[in-house]
């Protein structure tokens, strides 16, 4: 077989002659000179070949080659394709099963290396390494004295339940036996006489594995019992090492009960906790322990190595956190108070001189790494879990109590206390991934009323947690000088302020952070600088009363001048005339005019001037995006960051005056052509907030400016920039709507017709792009056949556009898109259903667009849409809308036939939604019943003299009587335009239809059809209301008798 050997791997012969002499890096050495010398090798065919030429009996050389399989494969970051793959795995486990034990510690090592993220390509060999007597299982089980050989067979498991972006998850039942051994393993205590370090190493692969196995797909634990498990071990993980803590912790953690789900049921134990009472497990204070910190814990910077080096004097003198907590906090109160933690003091170099070779050292970095791993298995865990399912356990990570007494041991504890600058960071990005999105949750806080003394309401509870969180991280903001852990603390500051319902607190939160933050505007991290300029937008647009953030915005600039020198009056910036009399600027602003202005000096204006002058937030904004870059490597290390600093906010424009406002708008129609795409995303993204504003959306010519610039934008080769224009362009025509109904004919005219036919035409093509594009495009293809006058209609050049579009939308109906692509598109056709100029009667696209609502309403999955298409159906005011009797015939046999499975679903969630899809079907056959001719009577009849009539009765007997209804189906009756019909309305409407029906005349030779067909269905409407009286009567009388 050597002779077969391709002769650029002369050192295979190496390899097999020579590796029981020479070093196995070595061999790696010269791989890397030849990999830069003549290129990456065929590592794949090397590493196969090397298979067959080792054998397994030669187990000193079985070791080398798997050491030189595991540095090759990391060093090189081979992709492997399947035939290697197979090979290597085959490899491995026959070694597994053939050598001896000691040399299994190496083979695994290789194992791990061959299967990371290739756990589903894997599964011929699973059964072997996973099964129920599988070699991983035997080597990774609680009771295996070789702590190494456990290390190793975890961090292979985690390997296999890692998941790269772009393949399928492994298999439920894999991950679900890797899951069970690593819980286990958090939850077995250390075996006696084991090391501690090892210990921990064996505990930080766990974890590794948990974290895949939580990210690697969707995970839904078995029960609360489960979660509870898991959160109770994490906890207990997050305080691993830390110097003070000795507590007992619980097995399981409870959720509390929240009284704003009613609907949810939390499982009961013996002492359930509740939300004004700190959890069980924390009634020992953390307290600061001696301990040195390894350079390598802060290696993320120089910054991180320094704040770990100044830990030590203030560790090792037992000092607490005088700022982090309150009162009481530390268990040694210092010689002198300060806001800064005491790890944060200047310590003696000298304490470090030996730290390489220091046990105690290690320990510490590995408890620092645990701890780490910890947190990232919380994130995981607050990834996948609901939103609703996880507010339970609030209270056992975020304080919820009244500051003062002993302080629980919760994710504020460690962004205060924790020696590490990475694991405070951790315990940062959890936290704001517990906030984001809890809006609906923290709307219930409300301190503004003092609470009853008898006991502590939810909304106080929740209100006292959020003054907490704010106090505890401007304590933070204060103390912490690495700037990635400052970042994160100001990422967080920012959920938390985008999520509280500061109209419902007590004022002073906002005013004392506003003003924290304005030495962070010029912090030399620019990472530092986009987290300020996201957290005050987030305040800028905060639910908090208006007049406290418009007194914030009118604040004077206090600091130095150089954010402060920007002049809206120059005339390089003005937008355009009011008088219309000038032309928009369509460039941006050069370097040299940007030059002129942004860096002239300080100028002192008079009291006048001053009140007058732009919000000195707005003057920093437009500086920081128009003025040039001076450190052009500093702002592109920012990476994919950056853009977050480039994206205007949407100041609320109604508070700042007309020229301020010009101002805004010249600066994002510039940027618009920026060619950064994320500066353009973010500048398409704020034109479409601008656009919705009541002081700009009637002003016809920003309208068309604004339309020209997403049309632009819309051709931009960058997904992200097509999806916010898409999304702006949506905005923009319900912009138009909301003027057409408001303003009238006269808006309509002044808009251009060529304009709007470029923006039908881009939405069309739009949507036929991805997913993210087409949602938009297609919300915007409705308004626009909605908004279109009948002049504009009969033109020949809005003909084909206007089939085209229509098209689209049922191309889009009919489509395997997403449900809210699809949901959007049959919103779309009810929206230009609406448009009494369309020939819905004549056009040839009519049919099309009826059938695919037809099939969507009756097929349909997800019950929203088929709502959406309901409603669209019911739409259309006229009988000749809905084409000949085929087509009105076919419209209701969809609609009955719908109703009738309105509870046929396999889906829960769609359950749900069961009631309001019965409620839009009820309302859209008594509307064509309304507008139903003698011709439609024999197949109206027909349908209405069966059991389908019997069924169709009792569900327009619970429509009339409002017994359901609601949620999407009141949505569906907006479109429909019966929206906000009582029962006494709905049955006056019936009796209106039954009277028009009882005055038709047959026609034509099919006279006797007809009139059969209408006596049936005259009969069933006089029945109907029959039926709907009595129910009322008797519902009438029982509720006077009970008065």
């Amino acid at each position: 077989m050597a002779q077969n050997m391709p002769r650029k791997y002369p050192h295979i012969i190496t390899l097999s002659l020579f590796a029981s002499r020479f070093d196995v890096m070595f061999i790696l050495r010269r791989f890397s000179s030849q990999n830069e010398q003549q290129g990456v090798p065929d590592v794949c065919t090397l590493l196969k070949h090397a298979s067959f030429l080792v054998p397994l009996s030669q187990e000193h050389l079985v070791i080398k080659f798997c050491q030189l399989m595991h540095h090759l494969l990391n060093q090189l970051k081979v992709i492997m394709d399947e035939q290697t793959l197979d090979v290597l795995l085959n490899y491995t486990a026959s070694a597994l099963k053939m050598c001896s034990t000691w040399t299994h510690s190496d083979v695994l090592l290789a194992l791990s290396t061959v299967v990371y993220g290739n756990g589903p390509q894997c599964h011929q060999h699973l059964s072997d390494l996973l099964g129920e007597d599988g070699v991983l299982l035997l080597y990774s089980a609680p009771s295996q004295p070789n702590m190494e050989l456990r290390r190793v067979a975890l961090n292979c498991m985690a390997n296999i339940c890692l998941r790269i972006p772009g393949q399928p998850p492994l298999d439920d039942q894999y991950r679900g036996v890797c899951f069970r051994v690593f819980l286990t393993t958090l939850q077995s205590p250390k075996p006696p006489n084991t090391d501690e370090l090892f210990y921990c190493m064996v505990i930080q692969a766990a974890l590794k594995g948990l974290q895949c196995c939580l990210s690697g797909g969707k995970w839904k634990f078995n029960g609360g019992e489960e979660l509870g498990s898991v959160l109770a071990i994490l906890k207990r993980l997050m305080f691993q090492g830390a110097p003070g803590v000795s507590v007992e912790w619980p097995a399981v953690l409870y959720p509390a009960p929240l009284p704003q789900y009613e609907g949810l049921s939390a499982p009961k134990s013996a002492e359930p906790q509740k939300p004004s009472e700190p959890p069980k497990d924390n009634k020992k204070r953390k307290s600061r322990g001696k301990g040195k910190k390894t350079s390598t814990e802060g290696s993320r910077g120089d910054d991180g190595e320094e704040d770990d080096r100044e830990a030590v004097s203030a560790l090792q003198k037992g000092g607490g956190r005088e700022g982090g907590r309150g009162e009481g906090e530390s268990l040694s109160k210092p010689s002198a108070p300060s806001l800064y933690p005491s790890w944060k003091l200047n310590s003696s170099d000298s304490e470090f001189s030996d730290m390489e070779g220091n046990a105690q050292s290690k320990l510490r970095l590995n408890h620092g790494h645990v701890r780490q791993g910890a947190l990232h298995c919380l994130l995981a865990v607050v990834k996948s879990v609901e939103k609703r399912t996880l507010y339970g356990y609030w209270s056992s990570f975020i304080p919820d109590s009244p500051t003062g007494g002993q302080p629980p041991l919760t994710l504020l504890t460690i962004i205060l206390k924790d020696p590490s600058p990475k694991v405070r960071a951790c315990a940062l990005q959890v936290l704001s991934a517990m906030l984001d999105g809890s809006r609906q949750f923290l709307a219930v806080a409300e301190d503004t009323a003092s609470p009853r003394t008898s006991y502590t309401p939810f909304s106080f509870s929740l209100a006292t947690a959020i003054r907490e969180l704010h106090r505890a991280l401007s304590l933070a903001l204060l103390a912490e000088t690495a700037p990635q852990t400052l970042t994160q603390v100001i990422k967080c500051l920012a959920y938390l302020v985008a999520n509280a319902p500061y109209h419902r607190l007590r004022p002073g939160l906002l005013s004392p952070l506003w003003k924290q933050m304005r030495p962070y505007v010029r912090h030399r991290d620019v990472n530092v600088r986009v987290s300020v300029l996201t957290l005050y937008g987030a305040l800028v647009t905060t639910q908090a009363p208006f007049p406290e953030v418009q007194l914030l915005l009118r604040q004077p600039d206090s600091g130095s001048s150089s954010a402060g020198s920007f002049t809206p009056q120059d005339s390089a910036l003005s937008w355009r005339q009011r008088d219309g009399t000038s032309s928009p600027s369509r460039t941006p602003v050069t370097p040299s005019q940007r030059s002129s202005h942004t860096h002239s000096p300080h100028i002192l204006r008079t009291p006048g001037e001053e009140e007058s002058s732009p919000p000195w937030l707005l003057q920093l904004c437009v500086s920081l995006v128009t003025q040039p870059r001076e450190d052009q490597s500093d702002s592109e290390g920012a990476g994919t960051g950056g853009g977050a600093a480039l994206e205007p906010s949407p100041i609320r424009l109604e508070a700042l005056q007309d020229k301020t406002q010009l101002m805004c708008i010249t600066v994002l129609l510039g940027l618009t052509y920026s060619e950064n795409y994320l500066v353009k995303t973010a500048a398409v993204r704020a034109l479409g907030v601008y656009i919705l504003f009541p002081c700009l959306r009637e002003d016809v010519m920003f309208v068309a400016d604004t339309a020209n610039t997403i049309l632009a934008t819309l051709e931009d080769r960058s997904t992200n920039v097509r999806a916010k224009a898409a999304w702006s362009l949506g905005n923009l025509t319900d912009t138009l709507i909301v003027n057409m109904e408001s303003v009238g004919v006269d808006f309509q005219e002044e808009l251009s017709d060529m304009l709007l036919l470029k923006m039908l035409q881009a939405a069309t093509r739009a949507s036929a792009d991805k997913d993210r594009v087409k949602s938009n495009a297609v919300r915007a293809l409705g308004n626009l056949l909605y908004f279109l006058r009948r002049s504009q209609l009969t033109r020949s050049a809005f003909q084909r556009p206007l089939e085209e579009a229509v098209r689209a939308l049922v191309k889009t109906v009919q489509s395997e898109a997403t449900m809210k692509v699809r949901w959007n598109a049959c919103y779309a056709l009810g929206k230009a259903f609406r448009n009494p100029a369309l020939p819905l009667d004549s056009a040839l696209w009519s049919c099309d667009a009826f059938s695919a609502l037809c099939h969507v309403v009756t097929s349909c999955k997800n019950f929203k849409v088929r709502i959406k298409s309901a409603a669209a159906l019911a739409v259309p005011a006229r009988r000749s809308c809905y084409g000949d009797t085929k087509r009105f015939s076919c419209v209701w046999r969809s609609l009955a036939t719908a109703l009738e499975n309105s509870e046929d679903t396999n889906d829960f969630l769609e359950y749900r939604y069961s009631a309001s899809l019965r409620h839009t079907l009820s309302q859209a056959l008594l509307h064509l019943l309304s507008l139903s001719q003698s011709q439609d009577m024999p197949a109206l009849g027909q349908s209405l003299a069966g059991e389908e009539g019997k069924g169709i009765k009792e569900h327009l007997i619970r429509y009339l009587r409002a017994e359901e209804g609601g949620g999407e189906g009141a949505e569906g009756e907006k479109d429909a335009g019966g929206d906000g019909f009582n029962p006494q309305q709905r049955i006056g409407c019936l009796q209106q239809t039954l009277i028009r029906l009882k005055g038709l005349e047959a026609e034509g030779e099919g006279g006797g059809k007809e009139e059969r067909g209408k006596e049936v269905v005259v009969s069933f409407l006089e029945d109907l209301t029959k039926t709907c009286e009595e129910l009322s009567s008797c519902s009438a009388g029982f509720q006077k008798t009970e008065t």
